[in-house]
């Protein structure tokens, strides 16, 4: 399972390639844990004291700060601050095409395996809760919905909702936004497979409709700002 998950994440890989665009940098952190012989990716759900979210789920990460050498490196940081993941018990693989926030940042997935013994500590000033939802969720899930919203540019889109049902927590996570968007891109680069809702991927050009998809964001992006100079 391992050693599939890594053969393919490693075609996928777009190293510094967007590392250079001129927006604020951010990074999170995709860990992926083999428990039973299946994938899972942990998440976090934000704390409630925080200004910005509080209560939604996350991945692990935040902005980028000086002292980072890349995006790895802001993801490994945040990971350990958060939830107290220590960065040489990462196995790093790769960084996917990232995304952009509501803030305009520019957020690099960072995907690593991390071992099955893990226990978090979550940071309470950050962290409220971690769990775990199996990557195969993120292509069939049992409760999903699309959810239209308005981007900045005025364009129409479609966001991905999910709920996921955690048994060992015996509660609901909402995982939606741009959270959700790259989990779905994990599982679709992982699995291979169709997933049960629609996407905005060519699924038989997977890398060069992801990349086109966010030059295009990124494009709408840039020409906003040129035009409220």
């Amino acid at each position: 399972v391992k050693e599939n998950a890594r053969r393919r994440l490693r075609e996928f890989d777009v190293g510094d390639r967007f590392s250079r665009l001129p927006l604020p940098k951010a990074a999170v952190l995709l860990p992926l844990v083999v428990r039973g012989g299946r994938l899972e990716l942990l998440l976090t759900v934000r704390s409630m004291q925080l200004r910005r979210s509080p209560g939604q789920v996350c991945f692990p990460g935040g902005k980028s700060e000086a002292s980072d050498k890349d995006e790895i490196d802001t993801a490994l940081r945040e990971a350990k601050e958060e939830v107290g993941l220590q960065p040489e018990k990462v196995e790093v693989i790769c960084r996917l095409v990232p995304g952009i926030d509501k803030m305009n940042h520019l957020v690099t997935p960072v995907v690593g395996f991390i071992e099955d013994t893990f226990q978090a500590t979550p940071n309470p000033d950050e962290v409220s809760e971690v769990f775990v939802v199996p990557l195969e969720y993120f292509i069939k899930p049992l409760k999903y919905k699309a959810l239209t919203y308005k981007t900045s540019s005025g364009s129409l889109t479609k966001m991905h909702c999910f709920i996921y049902d955690d048994q060992e927590h015996k509660k609901s996570f909402k995982i939606w936004g741009l959270t959700a968007h790259f989990a779905v891109f994990l599982a679709l680069v992982i699995f291979g497979k169709r997933p049960t809702f629609e996407v905005d991927y060519d699924l038989d050009n997977l890398i060069s409709s992801a990349e086109n998809n966010f030059i295009n964001l990124y494009a709408s992006i840039y020409e906003r700002k040129k035009s409220n100079l």
